[in-house]
């Protein structure tokens, strides 16, 4: 093999690596290696991005208790005893299935306090149990979490709205992105001086396949001064997706 085409090989291999695409080398003189880079360059690839609104059916709830005591042993008890208490609001009173109930996080921690003269100290003990609870009744979501505070509940969080069937939107979703797509395939096309061919590769970006929550989507617990009541609006959620769409040129 000739200095040349070893450089050639080399060279199509480098462009293969940099176009993510194969190429087979076998046999292929200068013509045919020319023509295969012609169709590489035939083609324009896009991302179209697809995003639906719409109202929330389901909301995840963080409800849980924090005790403080001088002994890890102390603060774990009486945060045991909180949340049976709030665990027996959810199932008996709230007919919530237990299926729908469960622990995310459950620590217990020494607190330390610091002083010039005794250094670094332990103050007391910390002892979280934090429930995620699952409800379907958006309307009473305020008066759940109100009855929790009272259970004794006193670490709520975030109230999480979401759609329990999301495949019921899937494909306007994907349509969307697809429309998209097109849109700004076809304006490249204008541009070149070309025309827009077949689709010939799609592919679904997977990490951005979800639900979009902004803080005016994600609705907090707001406890006003002149009401004895928790406001929480659920407002509405974006469901999202991106796709990576390779057309013809002509």
């Amino acid at each position: 093999m000739n200095v040349w085409a070893k450089r050639l090989g080399a060279m199509m291999i480098a462009s293969a690596m940099l176009t993510g695409t194969s190429l087979w080398t076998g046999g292929l003189g200068a013509g045919e290696v020319h023509a295969a880079e012609s169709v590489q360059q035939n083609r324009i690839a896009v991302l179209g991005k697809g995003e639906l609104s719409v109202k929330p059916d389901i909301v995840y709830l963080s409800i849980g208790v924090e005790s403080f005591a001088e002994t890890a042993k102390s603060a774990q008890k009486s945060t045991a005893q909180k949340i049976a208490k709030v665990n027996q609001l959810l199932t008996k009173t709230w007919k919530i299935d237990e299926k729908d109930i469960k622990t995310v996080e459950f620590y217990v921690q020494p607190n330390y306090s610091y002083s010039e003269k005794e250094g670094r100290k332990v103050q007391n003990y910390s002892a979280n149990h934090t429930l995620e609870v699952t409800m379907r009744d958006l309307s009473k979501v305020g008066e759940l979490l109100d009855a929790a505070a009272e259970a004794g509940a006193n670490n709520i969080g975030n109230a999480r709205f979401s759609v329990e069937n999301r495949d019921a939107y899937e494909a306007q979703v994907i349509e969307k992105a697809m429309a998209n797509a097109e849109l700004k395939a076809q304006a490249i096309a204008k541009a070149s001086k070309r025309q827009l061919g077949a689709v010939v590769n799609v592919a679904q970006d997977q990490a951005l396949n979800v639900d979009l929550f902004s803080m005016g989507n994600m609705a907090t617990a707001e406890a006003k001064m002149d009401q004895a009541s928790t406001s929480v609006k659920p407002g509405e959620i974006k469901l999202t997706t991106q796709l990576y769409v390779q057309y013809e040129m002509k």
